[in-house]
């Protein structure tokens, strides 16, 4: 067969162009000079040592390091920008940014059109932000070690992962500790976070008009907030850990459709799940152990399910105040209740009375919290003897027809274990900053 010079020039074209590898020695503008030398696809290595300056990667390069090599911005603006599609950045060392929040300062910044850009076993240091996904798709953030300033405010600092507007982006076992958030996604949808950890910080997980995303197996350990989702649909939160949490260990405010299942709270937070004007959500075999409150419930949230869940050793079960009758069980099956001094006579792991977590007195110790010092007086006891005897005196609140008998459990790696042993009572000691998280407006 003979093959004419068009179709076979069309041929040649087509074939796949060798990458090349590019050995880079450090210096002052070596980096800069060796991008801007490199063909779409090359391969360049950093050899040890100190690359001084911010650089910008503007065409499809990997960049990765032979040894320690130290990429320093010098506290100006944000240490590597890419601004190309399909660029990786793996087991670099990124320090240095500059701290402007006007600007978003940061060790690694993704910008639009830079797609499918994989962020990969770097050592992002000390930047205002960690690695921030400013647009674009499809990204991946792997492996990282993120660890931010240590500003006395806490909202003065950076966010160890900020995602903006980014479809796509999978952020997947990194460890952040230190900065403001430790993922805070913002105006974005069809993102993953999973299997990351997450310390010292404000908020482990921020969610903020993130919608039809996952949150799971990530672990939250000493930080003020374990997983808030603000403002989000169709979220799933499953298989997390907050465990030595300061406030919150779970907030869903105004987030609606989620799926907020398998997930572990304990360790004295003051609420382990605090559910505000959310809907239509399903709460579903998770475990809140010790806290202040297990679950405060509030703000006409309508229409969620709660089932199957346990509720261990909080000072108070539930928080609810209103007139309204609420049902949590599904389907024939409640909750575990520490404090419901159930039987089982027909042994099928269904308590044989209903729970009400919360009465009369309840709610006039929340409304008025000066009436604590009434608790063991004769009177108040009259009141909750009379309630428990005659239902028909109790106000609305949450009835759990089918309480069980028996709670889940849920495993904590042992590692994690320790971690969580060396920051308990830390909060006793007093406030580390100037978080109220009851102020929507400081989010």
């Amino acid at each position: 067969m003979i093959l004419r010079p068009a179709l076979l020039l069309s041929l040649i074209l087509s074939l796949p162009v060798w990458a090349a590898e590019v050995r880079v020695m450090p210096g002052p503008g070596a980096l800069q000079q060796a991008i801007a030398g490199a063909d779409p696809g090359d391969v360049l290595i950093l050899s040890p040592g100190h690359y001084p300056g911010a650089v910008t990667i503007d065409q499809s390069l990997t960049l990765t390091a032979e040894g320690k090599a130290v990429i320093d911005g010098l506290g100006q603006g944000t240490v590597i920008t890419i601004t190309a599609p399909d660029v990786t950045v793996r087991g670099l060392t990124v320090t240095g940014s500059g701290m402007s929040g006007e600007t978003l300062d940061a060790g690694i910044k993704i910008v639009k059109k830079a797609d499918r850009a994989t962020v990969e076993g770097n050592a992002v240091l000390g930047n205002l932000h960690g690695i921030d996904v400013h647009g674009g798709l499809d990204a991946k953030v792997i492996g990282n070690v993120i660890e931010g300033t240590q500003q006395s405010r806490l909202n003065d600092r950076g966010n160890g992962i900020y995602v903006w507007n980014s479809p796509g982006a999978l952020v997947d076992g990194n460890a952040v500790r230190w900065g403001r958030d430790g993922i805070f996604a913002n105006a974005s949808k069809k993102n993953t976070f999973r299997n990351n950890t997450f310390r010292d910080l404000r908020f482990a997980v921020h969610f903020m008009y993130t919608n039809d995303s996952e949150l799971s197996g990530n672990i939250s350990i000493g930080n003020h907030l374990g997983f808030a989702i603000m403002f989000s649909n169709r979220v799933t939160v499953k298989d997390n850990l907050s465990l030595g949490d300061r406030d919150y260990g779970v907030m869903l405010n105004y987030a609606n459709n989620a799926d907020v299942s398998g997930n572990l709270v304990r360790g004295g937070a003051k609420k382990c799940l605090f559910i505000y004007n959310a809907h239509k959500n399903l709460i579903f075999r998770n475990r809140f152990q010790g806290c202040g409150i297990g679950i405060h419930f509030t703000a006409g949230s309508e229409r969620n399910v709660l089932t199957e869940n346990a509720f261990i050793g909080n000072r108070e079960q539930v928080k609810y105040v209103g007139t309204k009758h609420v049902e949590w069980s599904h389907e024939s099956r409640g909750n575990f209740w520490s404090d419901h001094p159930a039987f089982d006579l027909n042994g099928d792991g269904i308590a044989d009375s209903v729970f009400r977590p919360n009465d009369l007195m309840d709610h006039i110790l929340w409304s008025q919290p000066a009436a604590a010092l009434l608790t063991g007086a004769p009177a108040v006891q009259l009141v909750r003897w009379s309630q428990k005897n005659f239902p028909a005196t109790l106000p609305g609140g949450v009835l759990d027809s089918f309480p069980l008998m028996a709670a889940l459990s849920i495993p904590v790696p042992p590692d994690m274990a320790a971690t969580e042993a060396e920051v308990a009572g830390r909060w006793a000691q007093g406030t580390y900053d100037d978080l109220d998280v009851d102020d929507l407006g400081s989010h």
